[in-house]
């Protein structure tokens, strides 16, 4: 698990240079999510960066589009592609757009960035894999501001109806979004409540502890005939004390100074 806690401190660092370089972007979700995303790719995912499109990978839908700086980290440290790429975020004719685009990038399994949409998508590739008798999981990461999205509502049912346990979702719960915390936006509490009402096995973790993050993945494929979902509480901008809980980074970017700064605190971890 060490392996993966460095990789989530890389993938913090590449984060801060990316949307530097890009003067743009969503540094506070993608830093929050990181974690997430770290032991996914470095301890639970079943894929092959030489073969992005293998029929029996498992699939990651990034519902929560505009946190793509954390994915294309993922994917460099990964190996889909070099990680000086990851400089070109942004840039006019670069692969690496501010939302995922799965016709341009090696290892985005679907284009995301309209919110409330990704858990549909992850339920048609779960039956997708039941009609075509593949084992592979789907897993979704949604936004605590985004399941304000009527879609999701419908989407879980959905999973419930169709006893789709190879769907395992995250929920990145950090409090807040982009006009202010989701309290005072639109209150999403009790989601626990409201996913077990809706047919969900529900996990509440720390979303920045991976050992919890695997263990999670783990005990949600002991449950059959459910979907499953972790709920992950973890803080906006983690990682950067100026950034942590701060709204206003939820899409602006660093200048010189500041990525600096956080490029500082983000070695001395």
């Amino acid at each position: 698990m060490s392996n993966v806690k460095e990789m989530a401190k890389q993938m913090r660092i590449d984060i801060i240079e990316e949307v530097a370089a890009a003067g743009s972007g969503h540094p506070g979700g993608s830093l929050s999510v990181t974690d997430i995303m770290a032991a996914l790719y470095f301890d639970k995912m079943n894929i092959d960066p030489k073969n992005p499109k293998w029929e029996d990978r498992d699939r990651l839908v990034l519902s929560k589009g505009h946190v793509a700086p954390a994915l294309y980290a993922a994917l460099a440290e990964k190996g889909y592609f070099d990680r000086e790429d990851l400089k070109t975020l942004r840039k006019n004719d670069s692969f690496l757009q501010g939302h995922p685009d799965m016709k341009k990038t090696p290892g985005v399994d679907v284009s995301t960035g309209s919110l409330g949409q990704g858990l549909s998508i992850a339920n048609g590739m779960a039956l997708a894999g039941r009609m075509n008798c593949k084992n592979y999981y789907v897993y979704v990461i949604l936004g605590d501001g985004e399941i304000q999205e009527g879609q999701v509502w419908e989407a879980a049912m959905s999973s419930a109806h169709y006893k789709l346990d190879h769907v395992i979702a995250f929920l990145d719960f950090n409090g807040l979004q982009i006009d202010g915390t989701n309290e005072e936006v639109m209150n999403v509490n009790p989601v626990d409540e409201k996913f077990r009402s809706f047919g969900w096995n529900v996990q509440v973790i720390d979303g920045h502890d991976c050992d919890a993050i695997s263990a999670a993945v783990d005990e949600a494929k002991k449950k059959a005939g459910k979907p499953n979902i972790i709920i992950c509480k973890t803080v906006k901008g983690k990682g950067v004390s100026f950034m942590e809980n701060e709204v206003g980074w939820h899409g602006t970017a660093p200048n010189a100074e500041q990525a600096a700064k956080a490029l500082e605190e983000l070695r001395a971890i």
